[in-house]
């Protein structure tokens, strides 16, 4: 299964558009995009959660710094409430998966 693949599974949770997304640019080797880097910023602990990373080259500069930059850019006064907003979609995420996979777990009773 590929990481798009596994991501699918869980398409209904909040924040799953940008994860899914970033994670197809990923496994294209397309240019960072914002998606691609809230995929970086959050795999520790996605892969905590079970996922499989694809590798990221070791970059001079942190995924959540680059993401900023990339915003300043495109968005210049509003970045700040556009990196916040990203940041809260990939928390949305993986809070949402956290639970799903507490749900997952937990013994059933006849």
């Amino acid at each position: 299964m590929d990481y798009q693949q596994q991501f699918l599974i869980y398409r209904e949770l909040p924040g799953a558009e940008w994860i899914i997304e970033g994670m197809k640019q990923i496994e294209q080797e397309q240019e960072e995009t914002e998606s691609s880097l809230l995929v970086q910023i959050g795999s520790p602990r996605l892969q905590r959660l079970g996922f499989s990373m694809p590798f990221f080259p070791q970059q001079q500069e942190p995924p959540e710094h680059r993401l900023y930059r990339r915003l300043a850019q495109h968005y210049q006064n509003d970045a700040h409430s556009r990196y916040n907003a990203l940041i809260r979609q990939l928390i949305s995420f993986e809070r949402a998966l956290e639970r799903s996979h507490s749900a997952n777990k937990r013994p059933q009773i006849p």
